[in-house]
């Protein structure tokens, strides 16, 4: 008889599955499933792995054969109930077999949510709430842009001890150390798309495409060029190494084929109205890679979920800031974090926080 631990296990095997497509199944949520016998033994698994491919559920089936029926299904989002590019996972279940589910997270897309209760009208044992803020934490991105009609935003940056993220020269190669660089193609693998500005085009010439993670999918690099000035040719950005897309102002002249026209606001582009195209297009993920000054206008858009900071054990004393203006003139107005990882990579530390409060609860204030 399966046991409370072993159904936590299970669940927390369904959440490792899930982590495995971030990056790739976007626009849709990433999804894991274990399906086990009443002895809580592992009789098949499987996880979401391409937008339009099977989802984890029916991966899990066909992993399990026979031994699905009458085993317990523990998945991380709540079987699908609609037809779309694949079949509703909730009628799956129901023609394998099953007998059990147990879902951590409930489906908050109107388009997809039900499945619970076609489950329970068929006689199936149905239960919610399982490891429920671990596996929400797993899908985070996916969950934020439904939630908020947005794609969630990921700010990483890498800044000596003091917060410098370059010398008064200009200079910032490297301060981050080499295992850290590496965590950061990590992050680029798990996003839909990777976001700079023109400042950090002119100083650097970024590739911005994945290296050294197997398998990735590689994420739409965005540039933000207001005057269509910082993108010119030649430009790394530019190459057949993974998607591009320049944002530029309504009234800006330009060649470039791949360009996205945003309306101005306060001296760059509207973040909010860019982010809405870049939901448009799909993108449901952003790592946030640019400078001072355009991190400090996502921030204060209200558009900035989590902090990914690298701090390497370096002092220099000038030079600019990880932040530029935020729009924050008072300490009582500040973005509140909550640190939640401190991690030592290499010779830095990696520090992730998100805010205290949504960040369009922040920006409402």
């Amino acid at each position: 008889m399966a046991t409370a631990a072993a159904d936590r296990t299970a669940m927390r095997r369904a959440i490792t599955l899930a982590a495995r497509g971030l990056g790739a199944t976007s626009p849709n949520p990433v999804v894991g499933c274990v399906l086990t016998d009443a002895s809580g033994r592992i009789v098949g698994e499987g996880f979401h792995q391409r937008a339009g491919g099977p989802h984890a559920e029916v991966h899990a089936l066909r992993d399990a054969g026979d031994r699905a029926r009458g085993a317990t299904a523990f998945v991380t989002l709540e079987p699908c109930n609609h037809t779309g590019r694949t079949g509703p996972c909730a009628q799956a279940l129901l023609d394998a077999g099953v007998a059990r589910v147990v879902y951590a997270v409930a489906d908050p897309n109107p388009q997809a949510t039900g499945g619970a209760d076609t489950l329970r009208a068929a006689g199936i044992q149905v239960e919610q709430g399982l490891l429920e803020a671990e596996a929400a934490e797993g899908n985070a991105a996916w969950l934020t842009s439904v939630h908020r009609g947005r794609p969630y935003v990921l700010w990483k940056y890498a800044a000596t001890l003091d917060g410098r993220i370059a010398a008064a020269d200009g200079t910032s190669r490297w301060i981050s150390c080499a295992e850290s660089r590496a965590d950061v193609h990590r992050l680029r693998a798990e996003a839909d798309a990777v976001v700079v500005g023109s400042g950090t085009m002119r100083a650097d010439d970024p590739h911005l495409a994945v290296r050294g993670v197997d398998g990735a999918v590689q994420p739409l690099r965005v540039v933000l060029d207001t005057d269509a000035r910082a993108v010119g040719p030649g430009a790394r950005v530019l190459d057949d190494a993974a998607p591009t897309l320049v944002a530029v102002a309504e009234d800006a002249r330009t060649d470039l084929a791949d360009v996205v026209r945003v309306p101005r606001a306060d001296g760059g582009l509207d973040v909010r109205a860019l982010l809405a195209e870049l939901y448009a297009r799909g993108v449901r993920s952003v790592l946030l890679e640019g400078g001072p000054t355009l991190a400090g206008a996502f921030v204060a858009a209200g558009a900035v979920d989590k902090v990914v900071g690298y701090l390497a054990p370096v002092l220099l004393g000038a030079g600019p800031a990880a932040l530029g203006d935020a729009g924050i003139s008072t300490l009582s107005d500040a973005l509140r974090l909550d640190v939640t990882e401190t991690v030592r990579i290499g010779s830095d530390l990696r520090i992730t926080a998100v805010p205290t409060v949504t960040p369009a609860a922040t920006k409402e204030r």
